[in-house]
C-alpha cells in the first residue's frame, strides 16, 4: 500500500511476531487428540487484527458467485470454501461482516450456523478429523458495509454512484464473502460477478468468459496463485477496460469512462508492463499469470493498494495532472514482496513496504533520477529513529518507520553484502518463498545463509534500533 502523505531489538520482535497462523495446529482448541473434537479458534492470534482469522483449518480455495445491483445496493452470493482440518474440529468459524446467511452445508450436508458479531460459527453434522478435506457452501445476502477504522480510514465494500469499490488493508474481504481473513491462510480464487449490462465488474487474476442474459452480465476471474484475503478486490462501475497481453500473459487495465483516454491515469497504467519487466530484472520472474491495474476516482480511496495482479490506484496520485510511474512501481513491487511472499503477521509489514519503497529508489535511478545511494543518504539524515520498522504498533502500520526505515535497512544490507550477493539474495528469496508466508526472522536467516555471514545485528540496528546507525 502507498498512502497520500502516509501518516494516517529484532531478537525480541522475532519472538513476538511468531503468532498463530490461520490454519495453525498449535491452538489450544485444536489439539491433536485422537478421540476428542474441539472448536477451532475464533482468532488467528494477530494483535494487529484482533478477532480476524480463525484456527483449526487451512483453506485451499474459494469459489465466489455474487450478484450486485447498484440501484438497491444489494449483494447476493454463494461462497464455496475448500479446506483441510488441521485439528479434530467440532465446529469452526469464518469471518463475515454484516451480511445475512440463509444456508450452510459442509461437504454437502446441512450444517448449523449462527452469528457472533463478525463471526459465522458453523457446526457440521459430525466432527471433522484432522487431515480431512471438506467443502463449505454458504448462501448469503444483504447490503454490504464498509469497515470504519479511526486509525486507518475506511475499507471494505464502498457503494459508489455507479457501482462499488471493495478493497482495504488490513481487512476488507469479510465485507463481501465469508473468509478466513488473515494473510497467513492464502488460497486460490475463482470469482463470478453478475452486474447490470453496461457495467464492468473487475477482480483479481486472469479474465474468463463473459456472458449476458436478461439484462445482466457475468464477469469471470481466476487467481490460481495463492492469495491473501486482503488482496482481493471487486470494482464495479462504468469503466473503460483495456485487455491485451504482456509477455504471453493477460494484461487488464481499467480507468473510469469519464477520464480522458490520454490522461495521466491511463498513461501511468500504460507503463505497467515496462515497470514489471524492470522489477523482474531485480527481483526474479514475475510471480503471477496476469498483469493489470485499476484507477478509481472515489475520494474515499486515499491510497493505492497492491491487490494481487491488479493494483487499485486512488485519485490523489494523479492530482498533479501528470503521469505517476512511481506509484505503479510501488504497487507492482508488492506483487513479489507482500503478495507472492506474504506476511505471517502484520507486525512484519516492513517486509512489504520497505521493499516496495526501495523499488521506487531503484526505479528512479533506472529512469534517470537520483541514485539509490543518494536517496539512502537523504532519508538517513531525516529519519526519526524512535519509530521502528518492525512491530511498529497498529497505529503506525503505514508510517515512515515502516516504509522509510524498511527501505534504509534494505539498502544497508546491499551495501554490506555487495551488489552481486544482494540481488542474488532477493531473487532467491522470492523464488524460495513464492506462494507462501514469511517473517522477519525467516528473512534474516535466509540473508545470513546466502551471504555466509552474521547479519542480524545489522538488521536489528536499521529496523529497530533507537539511534542512527553509521552509514555503511
Amino acid at each position: 500500500m502507498r498512502r497520500i502523505r502516509a501518516r494516517l531489538l529484532l531478537a525480541a520482535v522475532v519472538a513476538a511476531t511468531t503468532v498463530a497462523t490461520a490454519g495453525c495446529t498449535s491452538d489450544r482448541d485444536d489439539r491433536d487428540d485422537r478421540n476428542e473434537f474441539r472448536p477451532g479458534a475464533a482468532d488467528a492470534g494477530d494483535p494487529y487484527v484482533p478477532g480476524r482469522g480463525n484456527g483449526g483449518y487451512d483453506v485451499s480455495g474459494y469459489r465466489l458467485r455474487v450478484r450486485y445491483d447498484p440501484a438497491t445496493d444489494r449483494l447476493t452470493g454463494r461462497a464455496t470454501v475448500t479446506a483441510t482440518a488441521t485439528g479434530n474440529l467440532s465446529r469452526f468459524n469464518l469471518d463475515l461482516i454484516g451480511l445475512d446467511v440463509s444456508r450452510v452445508t459442509v461437504s454437502g450436508a446441512a450444517a448449523r450456523h449462527r452469528r457472533d458479531g463478525s463471526e459465522l460459527v458453523i457446526t457440521p453434522p459430525r466432527g471433522l478429523p484432522r487431515g480431512t478435506s471438506f467443502t463449505v457452501e454458504v448462501d448469503y445476502a444483504g447490503v454490504p458495509t464498509a469497515v470504519p477504522d479511526g486509525e486507518l480510514g475506511s475499507g471494505g465494500f464502498l457503494h459508489t454512484a455507479d457501482g462499488a469499490i471493495v478493497l482495504g488493508q488490513p481487512e476488507s474481504a469479510a465485507t463481501w464473502f465469508p473468509v478466513n481473513d488473515h494473510p497467513s491462510d492464502k488460497a486460490t480464487y475463482e470469482v463470478e460477478v453478475t452486474v447490470p449490462d453496461g457495467l464492468a465488474a473487475l477482480s483479481n487474476g486472469a479474465p474468463g468468459e463473459r456472458s449476458s442474459t436478461g439484462g445482466w452480465t457475468t464477469w469471470r476471474w481466476a487467481e490460481r496463485a495463492p492469495m491473501a484475503s486482503y488482496l482481493t478486490t471487486l470494482v464495479i462501475g462504468d469503466y473503460r477496460v483495456e485487455t491485451g497481453t504482456h509477455g504471453g500473459r493477460p494484461m487488464v487495465t481499467a480507468v473510469p469512462a469519464g477520464l480522458p483516454a490520454t490522461g495521466p491515469e491511463a498513461a501511468s497504467l500504460a507503463r505497467t508492463g515496462e515497470i514489471a519487466d524492470f522489477l523482474a530484472s531485480r527481483f526474479g520472474p514475475y510471480p503471477f499469470d496476469s498483469y493489470g491495474g485499476i484507477v478509481v476516482t472515489d475520494s474515499r480511496i486515499g491510497y493505492a493498494l497492491e491487490t494481487q495482479s491488479r493494483p487499485v490506484y486512488g485519485p490523489g496520485f494523479f492530482s498533479g495532472g501528470r503521469p505517476n510511474p512511481s506509484v505503479v512501481v510501488h504497487e507492482l513491487a508488492h506483487q513479489w514482496f507482500g503478495n507472492s511472499v506474504s506476511l505471517a503477521s502484520w507486525q512484519d509489514i516492513w517486509l512489504n513496504e520497505g521493499f516496495a519503497t526501495y523499488a521506487e529508489w531503484l526505479w528512479a535511478e533506472h529512469d534517470g533520477g537520483r541514485t539509490a545511494q543518494r536517496a539512502f543518504e537523504l532519508r538517513h539524515a531525516v529519519t526519526d529513529w524512535s519509530q521502528p520498522a518492525v512491530d511498529p504498533g497498529r497505529a503506525a502500520m503505514f508510517g515512515d518507520g515502516v516504509y522509510q526505515r524498511g527501505a534504509l535497512a534494505v539498502h544497508a544490507l546491499r551495501r554490506t553484502v555487495g551488489d552481486e550477493t544482494f540481488f542474488r539474495l532477493l531473487s532467491g528469496w522470492t523464488e524460495e518463498r513464492r506462494g507462501g508466508v514469511a517473517s522477519t526472522a525467516d528473512f534474516a536467516g535466509y540473508a545470513e545463509r546466502v551471504a555466509g555471514r552474521p547479519l542480524r545485528p545489522l538488521l536489528d540496528a536499521w529496523l529497530a534500533g533507537g539511534v542512527a546507525p553509521a552509514l555503511p
